[in-house]
């Protein structure tokens, strides 16, 4: 089953952030390290490319990625035009300050008093935009929480006489194209929990990690998962931890959820969903599929 999932107020943001794009230098584009073309919205590029307008894109929770992979994307995005990609946390202010010195690098002809470098922060929900907000500008400002779409409208803010930043609502697009994206933003918490099933999100984690950290999934579980597949691991991990319903059977919801939040709280180890290797197969095999 596919997941798609694009709440109404979405189309309001959209709107507001084509007004906003035209009076903007610099968009800062927030991505999920773990997924970070998954995580990117091609409206986005849409409206930045119109406006011919750079792009800083950040690579957040870079620390519950895999480092290798990180470091592959930021390759593959740094050799795009008018585009810089970084790689850091949100959460770790030294990281975020790391930000305006790129921007300025991106618009060398503004950042005075004549001409201040005006920002727009934009991205999916829950990829840590309002917490890069907060970090930039030393104080909360934008409200944080760990469900998406938490920031519904926008918020502008001057960090000094020559330089403003915009926060914006995380935003989706109409239709998610790939099946398999929609889980991997699904598992790493970018889609409403009413949009989706956890159990079956957690298989399709589960299969991903099997083939591509099994040496991680050995240690966190203290289990030999080879040869397991998604449903032999979770029911494994339910029979170890003793998830068991009412009426007996194993707890397939408690695991997954249990699961889901391993991984996105990094319990599992540093771990990236996708690599550009593992995009371009997709692809391709998508395309050889529709001819």
């Amino acid at each position: 089953m596919s997941i798609q999932w694009y709440p109404g107020h979405m189309t309001q943001a959209r709107k507001k952030a084509e007004e906003t794009m035209e009076f903007t230098d610099i968009v800062i584009e927030v991505l999920d390290a773990r997924v970070p073309e998954a995580s990117h919205n091609p409206v986005i590029n849409e409206m930045r490319l119109f406006r011919q307008r750079p792009n800083l894109k950040i690579l957040n929770k870079a620390d519950l990625a895999d480092p290798k992979v990180t470091q592959d994307w930021l390759n593959y995005f740094n050799a795009q035009p008018n585009t810089k990609a970084v790689a850091l946390s949100c959460k770790k202010p030294g990281d975020a300050n790391k930000i305006l010195k790129h921007c300025l690098a991106l618009a060398p002809h503004r950042g005075t008093h004549l001409k201040p470098l005006r920002m727009l922060i934009m991205g999916i929900p829950n990829v840590g935009k309002s917490t890069l907000m907060n970090a930039l500008l030393n104080r909360r400002v934008a409200k944080v929480g760990d469900e998406p779409a938490v920031t519904k409208s926008q918020q502008r803010f001057d960090l000094s006489e020559t330089m403003s930043i915009t926060d914006t609502p995380g935003m989706m697009w109409p239709k998610i194209e790939y099946e398999s994206d929609g889980y991997m933003l699904a598992a790493s918490h970018a889609i409403g929990r009413n949009a989706v099933i956890d159990e079956d999100v957690a298989l399709f984690l589960a299969d991903n990690l099997l083939k591509t950290y099994p040496a991680l999934l050995n240690a966190r579980y203290k289990l030999d998962v080879t040869n397991m597949d998604g449903v032999d691991l979770l029911e494994a991990i339910a029979k170890r931890r003793s998830y068991k319903r009412h009426d007996g059977l194993w707890d397939t919801e408690k695991t997954a959820v249990a699961f889901l939040t391993d991984y996105r709280s990094g319990a599992i180890g540093r771990v990236s969903l996708e690599s550009p290797q593992s995009r371009e197969t997709l692809i391709k095999n998508t395309r050889d599929l529709m001819t």
